[in-house]
């Protein structure tokens, strides 16, 4: 007998009137240069416009809005490279709870101190983000706080999930999106939505070559870890696929793209140039995988997920070729 799925359509359909009580929906718009070069009809999915500039707030939103009383009294812990602690730690805030947020060494220092400015306390600990979460784990034993994994926590999912449904609506015609993948929530929401509400959209995972294990997972049919995630793109940069993204997914990516460090950084030039917007390394993925693929996306309409724009000052200066003198 088959396992009922972690997340269902229906999930996202509750996770909606949640989310738009507290976030603004997010823009959809056309980009003409952006078309001109790609050779396809562009169009961007502004995650980065919500409240802290990336899509996670989402699903910390209606995680938060899910809490029993007494979660919510005593607060929750994860681990994170910036944008899921963001996303917690604003939730926090909104329902006037806690958020205790594990980051490992060397993490971008203006997402630690946007994490603070919003509450969040933020732990130093380990040498990358799954040394990082394993602690986090340990502290919500010892302090008996809620722990939310960034990938294997339903409702974070379902909340996520709403982007997909927006993108549904404003763009019924759409023939493809386009999703950068890390611990793989972004796309199994998308996955859970539009395989219901649009079967036949072709749906395009991206990694980064060197943080590939759900590519890998679903290359070889289980769970893979890699030794290292040395990429400059944070929100990618996992050594382990998680078990709730893999069951959703696996079967239902019609593509998986993987891009190079360099095609990364010249992403973050391209979309200032095409759209004039920020985009951190993760979201500057979706962009290079797109242009890799253009010729084999020529006449179609693609939606481009724009998943973040927290990229900090120094890694701008160097996508874009600033130096100081």
């Amino acid at each position: 007998m088959s396992q009922p799925a972690p997340v269902t359509f229906r999930d996202i359909l509750r996770a909606r009137p949640t989310v738009a009580r507290y976030l603004a929906r997010t823009p959809l718009y056309r980009y003409s240069l952006l078309s001109a070069r790609m050779g396809f009809d562009a169009f961007v999915k502004h995650e980065n416009h919500l409240p802290i500039g990336a899509f996670k707030v989402r699903g910390g939103v209606n995680l938060f809005a899910n809490l029993t009383d007494s979660q919510r009294a005593r607060g929750v812990v994860t681990a994170t490279r910036g944008n899921d602690g963001l996303s917690l730690a604003w939730a926090a805030r909104t329902f006037g709870s806690r958020a205790v947020l594990y980051v490992p060494k060397g993490n971008n220092p203006e997402k630690n101190k946007l994490m603070e400015s919003l509450g969040g306390e933020v732990v130093v600990h380990g040498r990358d983000f799954d040394e990082a979460r394993i602690e986090a784990e340990a502290h919500a034993r010892n302090e008996s706080l809620r722990y939310v994994h960034v990938a294997n926590e339903p409702l974070l999912i379902a909340g996520v999930g709403t982007l997909a449904v927006e993108v549904a609506e404003d763009l019924p015609d759409v023939d493809v999106i386009i999703v950068p993948v890390g611990g793989g929530s972004c796309i199994s929401g998308c996955v859970v939505a539009l395989r219901t509400l649009r079967p036949d959209v072709q749906i395009i995972g991206v990694q980064a070559e060197r943080a590939a294990a759900l590519t890998r997972s679903l290359e070889t049919g289980k769970l893979e870890q890699i030794e290292t995630a040395d990429t400059f793109a944070d929100g990618l940069a996992t050594r382990f696929a998680f078990e709730v993204p893999y069951a959703l997914v696996k079967g239902q990516i019609d593509r998986m793209v993987l891009v190079s460090e360099d095609e990364m950084r010249e992403a973050v030039r391209f979309v200032l140039e095409t759209t004039h917007n920020v985009a951190e390394g993760a979201a500057a993925a979706a962009y290079a995988a797109a242009w890799k693929i253009h010729r084999d996306l020529a006449g179609r309409s693609v939606v481009i997920v724009h998943t973040g724009q927290n990229i900090d000052r120094d890694t701008l200066r160097w996508a874009i070729g600033m130096f100081d003198a």
